[in-house]
This record gives C-alpha cells, sequence and structure tokens, in this order.
C-alpha cells in the first residue's frame, strides 16, 4: 500500500458536519447488519421492525415507518417477509378496517433474540471503543438529534 493510502484523511471543509460520519457508521452497520440478516432469509431491519412491534403493540404502520426511519412501503416488505417467515402476525383491527393489528409470534421473539445477540456481536467494537458512560451519552445525543430534525 503506498504511503499516501494509509495516511487519515483530512475531513476538510466537513471536518465539523455529521452527515459524513454517521454516513460512514450507518454504512458499517447496515453490511454487518446484512451479514446477520441475509443468511436467515431476512431483508435488513427485520430486527428494528420486530423490536419495535413487540415494544410498542397496537402502533400504526405510519409510526413504526417513522421510528425505524424507512418508507412505509419497506416497512410493508419487510413486514410481508416477516410474515411469510411466521415471525409476525397482521390481524384487521376490529374498531378500523383499514388498520392492523401487528403482533410478533413466538417464532419471531425467538428470531428477534437471536438477531439482537448477532448484531450484539457486530456492534461489540464500539462499546469496546467507549465506556459505558460514552455509550449512554452517544445514543442520548443520537436521540436527541434526530428529535432535531424531525422538529424542523
Amino acid at each position: 500500500m503506498a504511503e499516501d493510502e494509509s495516511k487519515e484523511l483530512d475531513w476538510g471543509l466537513l471536518a465539523g458536519s455529521v452527515g459524513p460520519r454517521v454516513r460512514v457508521l450507518r454504512n458499517a452497520l447496515t453490511a454487518r447488519s446484512i451479514a446477520v440478516s441475509a443468511p436467515r432469509g431476512l431483508p435488513t431491519g427485520s430486527l428494528t421492525v420486530l423490536s419495535l412491534v413487540a415494544a410498542n403493540p397496537g402502533s400504526s404502520q405510519t409510526a413504526l415507518a417513522n421510528r425505524a426511519g424507512l418508507n412505509k412501503s419497506a416497512l410493508v416488505g419487510i413486514m410481508d417477509q416477516l410474515e411469510h417467515h411466521g415471525l409476525i402476525t397482521r390481524d384487521r383491527s376490529a374498531t378500523d378496517r383499514r388498520r392492523y393489528g401487528v403482533t410478533v409470534t413466538s417464532e419471531g421473539e425467538q428470531a428477534m433474540q437471536a438477531l439482537f445477540a448477532a448484531v450484539n456481536r457486530e456492534e461489540q467494537p464500539i462499546r469496546d471503543a467507549l465506556s459505558e458512560r460514552d455509550m449512554a451519552a452517544l445514543l442520548v445525543m443520537l436521540d436527541r438529534a434526530i428529535e432535531a430534525l424531525d422538529a424542523s
């Protein structure tokens, strides 16, 4: 490898910018998520959707999509796959025929736990690089940044 290729590059004009760093982190985490999900025949985002459905029973698909950072059609595609694999069930609402109640099945709970364990292992280098306090602060700051953009 040439000497200049191993040198850490300066961010230049973007030195104070959040987006490029978040993109690099997201790309690395997405690749690891795909490596965990694909062998199980699941699309990336499956763990997020399973976790949100389990933690927020009765939530609308719009609310789930917003929290997951997905457009509604992408969410529906993931939910179709999860339903196909028997990990969720969708039943029409008795009070609003336009809405579906989504539930994580027992198989879905097991898959969610297995996916979480695998993703947790993939994220371990981040936790190793940060103290417990730094990790908690990072999550709070990310949530605040997301809220700030949602509010604008």
